[in-house]
């Protein structure tokens, strides 16, 4: 916010230079950005009355004007388009110096002499305008000081505030500041309510009481809008970095830089019927005051009539409804609006305006009709007019709710590294504006005012009451802490682990965003709906993702595209699922493998991977992580049909597997075999927790077997069956042969297996190992229809 010093002191005058008023509000919270003079320098000017303006002689654009500094009578020769007799405006005597080290002497202008210069605003560096000769008041006294008598010495501060202070953003926010910092009493100008002269109030109906909890309205009746706004009113626009437009507009935007309000006037005649508050319908469009013509959306809070929408609530009006020189009656507008429903809104129409900008950090929901009968009076001292009843429409179910805090004294002192004496902290809080409602044993019970929303927990007064005694008050300690290692549990393997499994076979890790293109997820994952994005960076990132195959798809058609003819890739990160009203986030571990299994050289062929190698990596990583996982045929959208398997643990599903299907590599413009995984790292991270046992120093036994199963039939059925009636001594096995011909008969193959058993404290006799032997041979007989092959 941009405001002017004197206009400040004005409220409250520190004894302190204006350096140390900007460190001292910087120190506050309230961050200086910068500062700026007000006018550029100059001197020599002072109130000029043109007491006639006849033509040139030789130049049809230029007057000979005589001109009054309240002492004697000269000659000027202006060009200015609105230099006329009786005018009163900034003049230049020979002598002075302008912005720019430009001097005033006597000169001749097309052989007429001229003693001086009328200046326009531009001429001064109050502003770019150099249209025309700078206007001065009727009743500005000729002769007198420019610099004294538009009080030009003053800067113009810009305070960049942060968006949970939108209290100090106004004149009365920041007066309120300086005071409390300087222990000063604030002088407010007294705002006495307006009596109403006739009986006309404007019809008010709100629809959409959660977007809008307040609304006040007043009509103005015969008003004068072709008078000047003042020029004490200009100037404290124009330092704010506000342009005057009428005295209408003027006074309204005075009111939101003085008080924190933003207003609203409406020509009465414009208005059909009376005002209606609610929501857009889809496909309204509105002609706003800057020209635009934006089509609303239904998410809009609006501000219509009985026909048609007058303006967007709380950032623009209407271009038709607005005021101009012709109006004779206003209505006034001043409310409350939330800022959940306007927050985004502005920027979604491509506007930012001082309004909205207020009204979206939030607007004390108590000033609306303070600001009201400010506008009034000032309204009527300027433009006249007749003043009716204040009509509101409130709904106290939808307005912010009245807050107490309680503060601890011990946790204030904990937290600021020192103890503030109790008297201190009361004044602080009371200086504020925060009632003390009553003391407690162990601190205090404080009721929060209306202008300060961002004041909500016990830290938040804990600040207040740090950055008032003064940051650079507090003592400065050295932080102290305890480092301890955190518990983790044995059996869990760190994520770290996993990564670095892969980056040791060959995969490089890669991080995708969590927003993908709903077309290519679809693709992929066509069962679940993405998570659709409110405010999507781009068209092809507007879901969340639901797989992380998703992701690095984009990632394999990217590098392919690059003429990356082998890609191995691995992502660990979460995947998101809408379960009702509760969003599921879960962990996933996802890898993607193209091209040849290992790097060309001379002693590696080109060999693609398959399904085989991949499945091989896998059972690597499940060895690491001790646990056991079973491949099993399975079906799933994305992967290749009889080239996809569901890893399984402990009957429950962890993963897919497989070759992605044909169609979709299609869709995607992808190249070569594609093998795909993707696993739930919650579920395989648990494993075993590592135990050790002494090595026996007694002779292994080994028994081998060849036996004819169906092919259907998976080696982890033979081996879970095989394992389970071996016995507990039995330390390994082993498949060595595998073999499929016409000689087993089709639908048969051949495995050979070898089973080791070792005793830990005594060799094993023949009985022993025989009858386990026989076991083994029995259980896969019966469980599995396996035969001894001859």
């Amino acid at each position: 916010m941009k405001f002017s010093e004197q206009w400040l002191r004005e409220w409250v005058n520190p004894g302190i230079g204006s350096q140390e008023l900007m460190d001292q509000i910087t120190m506050a919270g309230l961050e200086v950005d910068g500062f700026e003079p007000v006018a550029g320098e100059f001197t020599g000017v002072v109130v000029g009355e043109v007491l006639s303006a006849e033509p040139h002689p030789d130049a049809d654009k230029l007057r000979v004007c005589q001109v009054s500094d309240g002492t004697r009578t000269v000659q000027v020769v202006c060009g200015a388009p609105n230099v006329r007799a009786g005018l009163k405006v900034p003049f230049a005597v020979v002598g002075a110096v302008l912005p720019g080290d430009f001097k005033i002497k006597k000169a001749k202008l097309r052989g007429q002499p001229s003693e001086g210069m009328l200046c326009s605003e531009s001429e001064l560096g109050l502003s770019d305008n150099h249209d025309g000769l700078m206007e001065l008041p009727e009743d500005a006294p000729v002769g007198r000081d420019l610099v004294d008598y538009l009080k030009l010495n003053d800067i113009a501060i810009d305070v960049d505030l942060t968006p949970n202070r939108a209290d100090c953003l106004s004149i009365k926010g920041l007066a309120r500041e300086v005071g409390v910092l300087n222990s000063l009493p604030v002088a407010a100008p007294e705002i006495e309510p307006v009596a109403a002269v006739h009986s006309e109030v404007p019809d008010i109906r709100v629809e959409a009481p959660k977007g809008c909890p307040r609304y006040l309205g007043r009509i103005l009746r015969n008003v004068n809008l072709q008078a000047e706004t003042p020029l004490w009113m200009k100037e404290r626009l124009r330092r704010s970095g506000i342009r005057s437009i009428d005295a209408a507009v003027d006074v309204t935007n005075y009111v939101m830089l003085e008080l924190g309000q933003p207003m609203h006037a409406f020509d009465r005649d414009e208005i059909r019927g009376g005002i209606v508050v609610r929501m857009a319908e889809a496909g309204e469009t509105l002609v706003l005051l800057d020209g635009q013509n934006v089509e609303l959306t239904a998410d809009t809070l609006i501000i219509a009539d009985h026909e048609k929408p007058i303006a967007i609530a709380g950032i623009m009006g209407g271009e038709h409804s607005g005021v101009s020189e012709k109006t004779r009656d206003l209505v006034l507008e001043s409310a409350y609006f939330d800022p959940i429903t306007l927050a985004g809104k502005a920027r979604h129409y491509g506007l930012h305006t001082d309004a909205s900008h207020r009204f979206e950090r939030g607007v004390d929901y108590r000033l609306a009709r303070e600001a009201m009968e400010r506008a009034t009076q000032l309204l009527m001292d300027i433009v006249g007019g007749e003043p009716g009843e204040i009509v509101e429409v409130a709904s106290d179910d939808h307005l912010p709710e009245d807050r107490t805090i309680d503060l601890r004294e011990q946790r204030l002192a904990d937290v600021l590294g020192m103890a503030i004496h109790r008297t201190k902290v009361e004044e602080i809080l009371t200086r504020l504006g925060l009632h003390i409602e009553k003391l407690l044993k162990d601190g205090w019970r404080v009721s929060v005012p209306s202008y300060r929303p961002d004041l909500a927990i016990e830290e938040d007064l804990i600040e207040e009451v740090g950055r008032i005694y003064g940051y650079n008050n507090l003592p400065v300690t050295e932080p102290f802490g305890s480092l301890g290692f955190r518990p983790r549990e044995e059996g869990r393997r760190p994520v770290s682990a996993i990564r670095n499994y892969f980056v040791n076979r060959g995969y490089q890790e890669a991080i995708t965003y969590s927003f993908v293109d709903p077309k290519v997820q679809a693709l992929v994952d066509p069962g679940e709906e993405g998570i659709a994005l409110a405010n999507p960076i781009s068209s092809d990132l507007s879901v969340m993702r639901t797989t992380l195959w998703t992701g690095l798809l984009k990632t394999v058609a990217y590098n392919q595209n690059r003429q990356q003819p082998r890609i191995r890739l691995f992502e660990t990160g979460l995947r998101f699922r809408q379960r009702g009203e509760r969003i599921e986030q879960r962990p996933m571990l996802a890898g993607v493998v193209v091209g040849s299994q290992y790097p060309e050289n001379w002693a590696n062929g080109r060999r693609g991977a398959d399904f085989f190698d991949v499945k091989g990596e896998l059972e690597g990583l499940f060895r690491l992580l001790g646990i056991e996982v079973r491949f099993l045929p399975g079906q799933h959208p994305a992967l290749h049909p009889g080239q996809t398997a569901e890893l399984v643990r402990d009957g429950e599903s962890v993963g897919w597997l497989g070759t992605l299907h044909p169609q979709v590599q299609k869709n995607l413009e992808l190249n070569g075999t594609i093998l795909m995984f993707e696993l739930f790292l919650d579920s395989i991270v648990s494993g075993y927790v590592p135990n050790f046992k002494e090595i026996s120093k007694f002779p292994e036994v080994r028994r081998d077997l060849a036996i004819i199963i169906g092919s259907e039939v998976a080696f982890a059925d033979v081996e879970r069956v095989a394992r389970k009636h071996a016995g507990e001594y039995l330390t390994a096995l082993r498949v060595f042969d595998v073999y499929e011909g016409e000689s087993l008969g089709e639908g048969n193959r051949s495995l050979a297996l070898s089973l080791f058993w070792q005793h830990p404290e005594r060799t094993l006799n023949e009985d022993e190992v025989h009858s386990l032997f026989n076991g083994v041979i029995d259980a896969l007989r019966d469980e599995l229809g396996a035969t001894l092959r001859s």
